[in-house]
């Protein structure tokens, strides 16, 4: 990890790269921006994601079913949500929200691996 680029990040990019690094659905960013930025209209912390993006430090995708070998039914992350697409997915407030029912078609955030080297230190940041 970049200490200096960990830094630098604003609150509500750092909400965002946790979130990544979860592997969260959107709707659980609420929980990790502070009372400010959960005043923003929703179109403004879209911005604010969508620079991440652009850094390529995280992704947007949809979670999709998953079937284990044993049977078991979950989630996993599903298609990348393309480029052309994300600003009006992530400025639609529908996707701000938890889903009522079910989590399939839910707009998640995922790192990156460049990503990664934001939220992990290295071997010899750790050594310091």
């Amino acid at each position: 990890m970049s200490e200096r680029e960990w830094q630098a990040l604003t609150q509500s990019e750092e909400a965002f790269m946790v979130n990544s690094y979860e592997i969260d659905i959107l709707a659980g960013v609420w929980g990790d921006l502070d009372d400010a930025d959960q005043s923003r209209p929703v179109k403004e912390l879209a911005g604010i994601l969508l620079t991440l993006i652009d850094r390529g430090w995280i992704e947007v995708r949809r979670v999709a079913p998953w079937t284990s070998p044993s049977g078991e039914e979950g989630f996993q992350l599903g298609e990348l949500v393309p480029r052309d697409q994300l600003r009006a997915v992530l400025e639609d407030a529908s996707n701000w929200e938890y889903p009522h029912d079910n989590w399939i078609g839910a707009v998640t955030l995922a790192e990156t691996e460049a990503g990664k080297e934001i939220t992990r230190r290295s071997p010899e940041e750790m050594a310091e």
